[in-house]
């Protein structure tokens, strides 16, 4: 990961917007971020982390609004934009977190979401949107870094605070940390889930122990308390020795149950024989009774017939009479019918002539007939009212359509004059856009003369456009001029110092026994220096010189190249005084006013054009309202002949109908009467007709009961019985006649009257004998069925129990061996010597690499007096594993962390810094970490240990990493030239670059 740009605006304690190159910090590789305490350094790498977790480390993460700057405006919104290269995909990310700014419109404020956008640079150094879902983007930044933001701060910002804490802290605070940084909830998972695996193990053989004891307890149950079961075992670990005992008295009972069984058939077989003869003696003595009982109730049916003779012969006599009077119902019926009719003819009759007026009243049929005629004729008399109503009708229609006619062409001509007007002033108006279009044709070339030198700007503002695009191109070649010189020149100090060092070697070799030596004067050589085989020579360090002459003659070409580009660059943004888009804008629009110039000649013909088309308009429209006005005068005309035409129809209309509302009303109140006279005469007509057939009704009905041996019609209609009451006479005298059949067929029979002789039956004697055997039969049967249940539920209870004992055994197994493996990850198995949890292990593992990577740091920034170990060792009843001793070449023994002072707490705290650095990004993965920074703790150091701790940082720079140093120690600005100042102030902070030298 190498972070490019960063960009704040209203962030913390910056107010404005501040750019953070960092590119240009990091070209000599190592970078100084100063300033005053509560400037802001913290700030900027607090934005870092936000730009790509969209959180900030520590407890400020708890509240993202107070990341808005105090300083800022109201209507300035806080954002970070981060652009960074990882895992070689050049990412930009922004971030907006949820803030209040002033309303629009009207007064207070409105709330605006969290914003994050994501996008990729491509090769053409476009940017490509990729996402603007804030999960997305989490899952992305989060897979291609491969750490968590926890990671991330204790790895990237290395805060040296927190690893002096880390020193000092117990094994339990140490674990905490690790296991953030490591990620290690999948070891805490296993020993979670071990436990939880041997709870249910346990749980799992305990309901197995449970399901056998029941069993077995149901088994004994079911033998009626006989021999108990096997006692179980006192530990779970023993109990497969109970398995083959319980077999065995299972067994032993199921036989037993099996013999019960069979003596109980036995004795059922027996009860079922008695119950058998019982039954059939009961069956007998029942027969008996009920032959004897049936001939006792025959002779007293037969006394109750001879009782009933009499009133049987009377009601023969009344269905005898009935019958002969049903054959004279129907003549009955037409008689009585003609009667009704009578009475309602002579009603109607009655109620027509009531209607009727007085002096017709008493008239007769054919009086009333002619009458009725007489009315028609004189309504068909007004047939000339009638048309005289229509001729009516017909001329106000005509006046009505004159009028409708007389509003629709007034209105027509109301929308004429209006036109009429209208178009005059059209007239006038074309008139006057005529004359200025003629004048702006005459401004196209004075408009044309003033495009080109804006067409020049235009040039040159996309010149510099393409200028700027070249130069990220010549600045990554200048970084790579520059890298390679400060590498060449390297390369000459260590080949120069390297010879320096053989020097010595070139001097013994012109040494000679008892010669002066040239350096001291000397003439005993004791120790003369023995030259080293890959000693470099005069030669060599020249070429290495040469290199880093070439390299550096490079470097330069490459920065006037660079600065010829910057310069063209600005002397064409000068030229062009704006933006490509501002003048391409105005450009535009001066062009687009030049050809409307030009096209303003054309304009003015078509707008002479339309000139005379709206004055021919103009003139039909006068035409048409002269026309109009024509029409409106032979309109009147005609409507007073209508009038006059009207009033004389009328006056036959008012002649003709009468008192009468009018013709129609007079025709049909004379209808009305002929419909009513009509009716009367019918009237009249239909009860002289019912009259007639009465008559004739009332002379068949005499001869039909005189038929019958009635004396009349009378006497029959009394004799006359209903169809129900004729049916219940038959069915008694049937029923009469069918009982003294069933009675002499009893009395008659051979076996009644034999069992009549007998003496009297006793079938409740057989009925409790019956019972007796009975009884005696479903006890046997339920000792059979009891039986045969118990031998049934014993089978079944032994397959049950011997399936529970075999599932009882591998659970067993099973659940002693998780148990093992739970108590040995938790830490208090026997074999576990250091207590130590699986968890725990993992850690003293990563604890151990990080360990060993730190101590070579150590050794070298103590010049070798120090080296960082781990151990497993306990302390008190701390946990084992996470234990750290630093071990003094000097004094040759172990000290704990915490006896460390505070430089020497610095230069460990740095050292296991850097080592839980590298073991981290190994964790991810192996994604190297290109930039680094190291938050305080320089001011602890003296001079020496400060330039051992630069020259290990001067390593990782070789490394091709960038490393910044957050302090505001005075002297590293002197050592570090490349810096990044906050400057702080009333109005908030500010950021500042100091660009780096060269060469180092």
């Amino acid at each position: 990961m190498r972070l490019h740009h960063l960009t704040v605006t209203a962030f913390g304690p910056y107010a404005g917007t501040e750019h953070v190159d960092f590119d240009r910090l990091g070209a000599a590789g190592l970078f100084l971020l100063h300033g005053p305490t509560g400037a802001g350094k913290t700030a900027v790498l607090d934005a870092v982390c936000y730009a790509l977790y969209g959180s900030v480390p520590g407890t400020r993460r708890a509240d993202l609004g107070a990341l808005r700057s105090h300083h800022a405006p109201a209507d300035t919104a806080t954002e970070v934009v981060l652009d960074v290269t990882v895992e070689g995909r050049r990412l930009q990310v922004t971030r907006r977190p949820e803030q209040l700014r002033p309303k629009k419109r009207g007064t207070g404020h409105t709330r605006d979401k969290a914003v994050s956008l994501l996008a990729e640079r491509g090769a053409d150094g476009r940017l490509r949107p990729l996402s603007r879902s804030h999960q997305e983007i989490a899952e992305e930044i989060g897979t291609l870094l491969g750490m968590n933001r926890d990671q991330f701060c204790q790895v990237v910002l290395l805060p040296q605070g927190d690893f002096a804490r880390f020193l000092r802290a117990d094994a339990e605070e140490r674990a905490k940390l690790l296991g953030r940084l490591f990620d290690t909830r999948r070891f805490a998972a296993a020993e979670q889930y071990l436990s939880a695996a041997r709870g249910e193990a346990l749980e799992a053989l305990r309901d197995a122990d449970r399901t056998v004891d029941q069993l077995l307890h149901r088994v004994h149950q079911a033998t009626g308390g006989g021999e108990p079961p096997p006692a179980a075992p006192d530990t779970p670990a023993h109990g497969g020795d109970r398995t083959d005992a319980v077999i065995g008295w299972a067994a032993v009972a199921r036989c037993a149950a099996r013999e019960d069984r069979e003596r109980t058939a036995l004795a059922t077989a027996a009860a079922e024989s008695r119950h058998t003869t019982a039954r059939a003696a009961h069956e007998a003595s029942a027969e008996t009774a009920r032959l004897q009982q049936r001939h006792a109730e025959a002779r007293q049916r037969a006394d109750r017939l001879a009782a009933a003779a009499g009133h049987v012969a009377d009601l023969r006599h009344r269905l005898a009479t009935g019958r002969a009077a049903a054959t004279v119902a129907s003549a009955l019926d037409l008689r009585e019918d003609a009667a009704a009719e009578v009475a309602r003819t002579r009603a109607a009759e009655q109620a027509a002539r009531e209607r009727l007026p007085a002096e017709l009243r008493g008239a007769g049929a054919e009086t009333l007939t002619d009458r009725a005629h007489t009315a028609r004729r004189e309504s068909g008399a007004l047939d000339a009212a009638r048309r005289a109503e229509e001729r009516a009708r017909r001329l106000r229609g005509e006046a009505d359509a004159l009028d409708t006619a007389a509003a629709t062409e007034s209105t027509e001509l109301d929308t004429a004059l209006r036109e009429h007007e209208d178009a005059a002033g059209s007239l006038r108006e074309l008139r006057d856009r005529l004359a200025a279009e003629r004048r702006h044709a005459a401004e196209a070339d004075g408009l044309a003369e003033r495009l080109r030198p804006l067409r020049d700007r235009l040039a040159a503002a996309r010149e510099a456009e393409r200028t700027a695009a070249s130069l990220p191109a010549l600045r990554t070649a200048v970084d790579e001029a520059r890298e390679a010189s400060r590498a060449a020149h390297e390369r000459w100090l260590t080949v120069r110092e390297r010879r320096l060092d053989s020097l010595a070697a070139e001097l013994a070799a012109g040494l000679a026994p008892g010669e002066p030596c040239a350096v001291c004067g000397g003439t005993e050589h004791p120790a003369p220096a023995a030259p080293r085989a890959t000693a470099p020579d005069l030669a060599e360090e020249e070429a290495a010189l040469a290199r880093h002459e070439a390299a550096t003659d490079h470097r330069r070409a490459a920065e006037h190249d660079l600065a010829a580009a910057e310069a063209r660059h600005d002397q064409l943004r000068d030229t062009a005084g704006d933006t490509a888009a501002a003048l391409t804008e105005a450009e535009s629009h001066l062009a687009a006013e030049t050809d409307a110039a030009r096209s303003a000649g054309p304009a003015a013909d078509r707008t002479a054009a339309r000139l005379e088309r709206i004055a021919d308009h103009h003139g039909g429209l006068g035409r048409r309202i002269t026309e109009l006005r024509e029409r409106e005068r032979a309109r009147a005309d005609r409507r007073t002949a209508l009038t006059a035409d009207l009033a004389e129809a009328l006056d036959e209309i008012r002649r003709a109908r009468g008192d009468a509302a009018g013709v129609a009303e007079h025709a049909r109140a004379l209808e009305e009467t002929a419909d009513l006279l009509d009716t009367a005469a019918a009237a009249v007509t239909a009860a002289a007709d019912a009259a007639s057939r009465h008559k004739d009704a009332d002379a068949r009905a005499a001869d039909a009961a005189f038929r019958a041996g009635f004396t009349g019609p009378d006497a029959a209609a009394d004799a006359l019985l209903p169809d129900g009451e004729l049916r219940s006479l038959a069915e008694e005298i049937d029923a009469h006649t069918a009982e003294e059949s069933v009675v002499a067929a009893i009395l008659g029979d051979l076996a009644t009257a034999r069992a009549a002789e007998l003496p009297p039956a006793d079938p409740a004697a057989t009925a409790r004998a019956l019972d007796v055997a009975l009884r005696e039969l479903r006890a046997a049967g339920a000792a059979e069925a009891a039986a045969d249940g118990r031998s049934r539920e014993l089978d079944t209870l032994s397959d049950r129990l011997t399936a529970a004992l075999r599932r009882q055994l591998p659970l067993r197994t099973h659940a002693g061996q998780v148990s093992r493996l739970a108590q040995l990850t938790a830490g208090t198995a026997a074999e576990n010597r250091h207590r130590m949890r699986l968890e725990t292990y993992v850690l003293a593992a990563r604890l151990e690499q990080v360990a060993h990577a730190a101590g070579s740091r150590l050794h070298r920034m103590s010049a070798g007096r120090y080296t960082l170990t781990h151990t497993d060792a306990r302390s008190g009843r701390a946990r084992s594993g996470l234990g750290l001793r630093v071990t003094d070449a000097w004094t040759g023994r172990d000290r704990d962390t915490a006896t460390l002072s505070g430089g020497e707490s610095f230069l460990v705290s740095l050292a296991l810094a850097l080592g839980l650095a590298d073991a981290v990004a190994e964790e991810a993965g192996g994604r190297r970490l290109d930039t680094l920074f190291i938050d305080e703790g320089f001011g602890t150091l003296d001079e020496d240990t400060l330039d051992e701790v630069l020259d290990l940082l001067d390593a990782l720079r070789e490394q091709d990493r960038t490393v910044g140093i957050v302090s505001h120690v005075p002297e590293l600005r002197a050592r570090v030239p490349a810096r990044l100042e906050v400057r702080k102030g009333s109005e908030g902070s500010t950021l500042r670059h100091h660009a780096a030298p060269l060469d180092r």
